[in-house]
């Protein structure tokens, strides 16, 4: 199995989106796929059982570029069953001499189509693919999955595959059968396509969903295995009868032409199977969308697109340990950190009940000074807490406070009912009756924000944006430090968010602006001191270089520290891999 080279940061993001070309959504469904059901028949090795595919409809000419006739697809995928039926009919000579675990679906039998009807893709499902090109493909990865291409224990999931034959993510597994040798057969689900970054990021995908299919014929076989061990036990009989090498081949060719139909007991297997495989090729294609770039992706991006393959990957490790018979419970303090990173500012209309709008909403409810020693703290990296009855304003306050930070910095629970330590979060929600540690509350490096309910008789109904008329809000910090001189961010932050002549929109971008603007200096400063390992009085220079000297120098210095931790790894790893490579070559 070949090893992933290090890519440059920006290809890698382009083969990930899709955007060093232009895709159209049908384009990006037509990302040639196929999967295949595969068999080690102990009589005739590796067999290829069962195959989807999909048929992409040509693209139209310009005197066809009218609307089309009604009932044509219909009549195309009538024109396609006749040419499996006519296809099966052609190899029925050929099938002739396989045993029955070999074959799939009957000689006559003129296979499965269905037709999206949004994109025309017709799917097709026979035992072999419909093309000789494809069948040698196939056959190749049928043959590399049950032999030489296997993980260790010889059931699960493994990659492997070259430029020229395609690339193949291959999933082994044993059913269980009451007749053959060591009561179980090996089988492998192979999906086989030509480019390997669109198929290593489906990895997730893939394994998630193969695994119930996979899953879902085990334990479908094991019940038949189970009533027949209960009506014969083959290991007694096998133990008590006698052993001959001459006549063994012909006590073990009658066992080895089980079908998986026969194991399974399932009266439309095939048919289910190729539902599964159809909406797999149509859903993994789906998955990707096109999002036009100008420029290099930013860290945001970055860092979103790794958390977003590292929640993939947990749920698929949790679906191995349900499917390995482990369950594990995740504990309270697991189970609310899962929640860190699913809000996003999509649900900001969704909150009911008051909410803050923007910084700018929460400035002005707030108040310029308790704002800017709140945004000076959510800047350091100190732990900001609210405490409240309503959690639906403090995640409202975390969706327009985190537009403050790199996405790489954001670690929230929204809600908890228990304190969570700060180097689990920095922005932590809490119901009023949770008591804050002596620790916490000491620490300078941390700042509470009491939301309390504002107590009013019988009067007319409040709007819910008057929040102020609702709550009262009590800033406490042990902290010392005077917050009004720096950092030079925070400086410019406040300068825009003062100016009523900018609306809302243009705020953020200017926010966005700038923090593009310090990241940068966050990558140099990171590579000037953690990667070159330069000295004290050399990181002085570059400090002053990048304009963070001066007033409020030690809070840019904390700030652009603190902002290191939101690089992507990525980036860091893009960074080592080329400075190592540098020092190979000057050291030959």
């Amino acid at each position: 199995m070949k090893q992933l080279k290090t890519i440059d940061c920006i290809k890698r993001w382009r083969h990930f989106t899709g955007t060093s070309r232009r895709y159209s959504c049908t384009q990006l469904v037509k990302m040639n796929a196929l999967v295949a059901l595969c068999h080690f028949c102990e009589l005739h090795g590796p067999r290829t059982l069962f195959c989807t595919e999909a048929v992409h409809p040509p693209s139209p000419s310009p005197s066809q570029s009218g609307p089309g006739i009604p009932g044509d697809r219909d009549r195309e995928a009538d024109r396609e069953g006749e040419g499996l039926t006519m296809r099966a009919n052609s190899s029925a000579t050929q099938r002739a001499d396989m045993c029955e675990g070999c074959r799939s679906l009957p000689a006559s039998h003129p296979g499965f189509v269905s037709v999206d009807s949004e994109t025309g893709i017709r799917y097709l499902s026979h035992q072999h693919p419909r093309q000789p090109q494809l069948f040698s493909v196939v056959r190749q990865a049928c043959v590399r999955s049950l032999s030489c291409e296997v993980c260790p224990g010889r059931e699960g999931p493994i990659f492997f595959g070259d430029e020229q034959h395609g690339f193949v993510f291959s999933h082994t597994f044993f059913i269980k059968d009451n007749l053959a040798r060591g009561f179980q057969r090996w089988y492998s689900i192979v999906v086989v396509a030509m480019d390997r970054i669109y198929l290593i990021n489906s990895w997730p995908f893939l394994l998630r969903h193969l695994r119930l299919t996979i899953q879902s014929l085990q334990n479908t076989a094991l019940k038949v295995f189970d009533s027949e061990q209960c009506v014969c036990p083959q290991r007694a009989v096998r133990m008590n009868s006698a052993f001959s090498p001459a006549v063994f081949p012909h006590q073990r060719s009658g066992n080895a032409a089980r079908s998986l139909t026969s194991l399974t007991q399932h009266p439309n297997l095939w048919a289910s199977l190729h539902s599964s495989f159809s909406w797999l090729l149509k859903a993994c294609g789906s998955r990707l969308t096109e999002k036009l770039l100008e420029g290099a992706p930013t860290e945001d991006t970055l860092v979103l697109i790794e958390r977003q393959t590292e929640q993939e990957e947990e749920m698929s490790g949790w679906d191995g340990a349900e499917g390995g018979g482990s369950n594990p419970q995740p504990s309270q303090s697991e189970s609310v950190q899962v929640k860190d990173f699913q809000f996003d500012d999509g649900r900001q209309e969704d909150l009911l009940g008051p909410k803050f709008k923007s910084l700018r909403h929460l400035r002005q409810v707030l108040g310029a000074s308790d704002f800017r020693q709140l945004a000076w703290h959510v800047l350091m990296g100190n732990q900001v807490i609210w405490r409240g009855a309503d959690p639906g304003l403090i995640q409202s306050a975390f969706n327009v406070l985190k537009a403050l930070l790199p996405v790489g910095c954001v670690r929230a629970v929204l809600y908890s009912p228990h304190y969570e330590e700060a180097y689990r979060c920095n922005f932590l929600g809490l119901s009023p009756d949770v008591p804050i540690p002596a620790h916490v509350s000491s620490s300078e490096f941390s700042m509470l924000v009491d939301v309390l309910n504002v107590e009013r008789g019988c009067v007319n109904p409040i709007s819910d944006d008057d929040i102020l008329s609702l709550y009262q809000f009590n800033i406490s910090s042990a902290n010392t430090q005077p917050t009004d001189k720096g950092p030079t961010l925070l400086n410019k932050i406040e300068v825009a968010l003062s100016n009523e002549n900018l609306s809302v929109e243009v705020v953020s971008l200017c926010l966005l602006c700038l923090k593009e603007e310090w990241m940068n200096k966050v990558k140099v400063l990171f590579k000037f001191s953690k990667v070159d390992g330069r000295g004290k009085e050399d990181t002085q220079k570059v400090l002053a270089l990048l304009g963070a000297t001066g007033p409020g120098e030690e809070d840019n210095v904390r700030l652009l520290k603190f902002w290191m931790t939101g690089l992507s790894k990525l980036y860091k790893s893009h960074l080592m891999t080329a400075v190592r490579g540098g020092e190979r070559t000057l050291s030959q």
